[in-house]
């Protein structure tokens, strides 16, 4: 059972009394790879417990100091207290999610009440058509809550926010539009039709609308965007471009730069993350082979990439500082001097991966091991938050924009989003495991 209480055990380690500290110090260090290669075979549903701990006593404290339900969750200030946004951030679906997440592992009642309040005071937005992300703000929100209580109120909203996001569907061009006009970073590039990968993520709603209506248009458009994402965005190496400008009346791609990353030819971590998952979603959906194809080659760029630290948490992009990569925007190396790592990126990696892991048979035990390492990793003390820190988030260290110089070394609500799901589907295939 999930949250159940955690027994404690303590490890004796006698030869820590040694003299030879340099001999102590290598037998822990065979002990942990031990200990985690043994994890990785046999599951750890201890760990699903230790989290969901701590976000039950982080979030108990967040709802504690968050009452008006027009201001959500997204980071923290310069001072380390919570930092709210309104409803037109793209980010205020993510604090529901959070709560759905705790209520699915903890099935105490008082969490689908605040996810239940917290998801209805979005709903005007199923009627925003100003940018993309209303998958983020209404699948993580309302789908979450559907999925939950079979409720058909919020099916009837899903579908209106599906309707407002094909509404930015452009078929000259084969995707929908990210962001509304904006120039690029040298001030030269007016971006007309921007399409960033992020994008991936949304598409979820629209296969949700076609299945709850029956009507194909919403399914086509996700499937044709997806297309020339693949054929588009992602380069040979199967890492992938943050963003590619189109003509909006040809489809002709005018150019490909970044937004967030180190550079425009630079693999920016959290956009690899979000093409992982989302090809392997678009999978999902279709079970069309050349999208779990792009998944796999993408999961291999990011899991085999020789920049990628040992502890599986990557750098903000896995090209900062490197021959070749110049970046456009003002960067200065000396304010760097250790590059930010992106727990985001990580989490939202790690929840693909699980889902990806499946469908891939016996080759999908690289992916599965990863992501469990990945978990271990983003639950130690060195990204996870003790409680009563760090705004009441629960992961530490995420980047949000560099070349904004906003959210640096911070937690970021949606971090946490993607590190609850990735620790529910990994306590459903260990479920799945020991029911066979």
């Amino acid at each position: 059972m999930c949250c159940r209480r955690l027994k404690k055990e303590r490890l004796r380690r006698p030869f820590m009394r040694r003299r030879n500290t340099i001999v102590a110090g290598t037998l822990i260090v065979l002990l942990l790879v031990v200990l985690s290669g043994f994890i990785a075979r046999t599951g750890n549903p201890e760990l699903v417990d230790k989290v969901f701990k701590v976000a039950v006593q982080q979030y108990t404290q967040m709802l504690a100091h968050s009452k008006d339900l027009s201001l959500y969750p997204r980071t923290t200030d310069k001072n380390g207290q919570t930092k709210y946004v309104g409803i037109g951030d793209w980010t205020g679906g993510f604090w529901a999610g959070d709560l759905w997440y705790v209520y699915e592992c903890t099935k105490d009642q008082k969490w689908k009440e605040e996810a239940t309040r917290w998801t209805q005071s979005l709903e005007k937005d199923q009627y925003n058509t100003t940018h993309h992300d209303l998958g983020f703000m209404m699948y993580c929100s309302y789908g979450n809550a559907y999925k939950i209580t079979k409720n058909e109120k919020y099916k009837r909203v899903l579908i209106q926010s599906a309707k407002s996001l094909a509404s930015r569907y452009n078929p000259h061009v084969g995707c929908i539009k990210s962001w509304n006009s904006k120039m690029s970073w040298d001030g030269k590039t007016l971006l007309t039709y921007p399409v960033i990968i992020d994008n991936m993520m949304n598409l979820e709603l629209l296969f949700f609308a076609s299945k709850a209506t029956g009507n194909p248009i919403f399914k086509n458009i996700a499937v044709k965007h997806a297309e020339n994402t693949m054929k588009n965005q992602v380069r040979p190496d199967y890492s992938c471009y943050h963003v590619v400008n189109y003509d909006s009346a040809t489809g002709r791609v005018l150019n490909r730069e970044t937004n967030q990353g180190f550079s425009d030819n630079s693999a920016w971590a959290r956009g690899q993350a979000w093409g992982i998952y989302g090809f392997t979603m678009v999978y999902r959906e279709t079970h069309d082979e050349k999208f779990l194809n792009t998944a796999k080659r993408m999961a291999d760029f990011y899991i085999d990439n020789p920049h990628l630290p040992k502890d599986k948490i990557p750098y903000w992009d896995f090209n900062v500082n490197q021959p070749g990569y110049a970046p456009q925007w003002n960067y200065d190396k000396r304010r760097f001097p250790d590059i930010p790592r992106d727990a985001s990126a990580a989490a939202v990696t790690c929840a693909a991966l699980f889902e990806l892991s499946g469908y891939l048979g016996k080759e999908g035990k690289k992916y599965y091991d990863f992501a469990v390492a990945t978990l271990n990793t983003l639950a130690s003390p060195a990204y996870m938050a003790a409680p009563g820190t760090n705004g009441n988030f629960i992961l530490m260290h995420s980047v949000g924009s560099i070349p904004h110089n906003v959210e640096v070394d911070v937690p970021l609500v949606y971090a946490d989003y993607y590190f609850l799901e990735a620790l529910l589907r990994y306590q459903h295939q260990l479920n799945a495991l020991n029911n066979n």
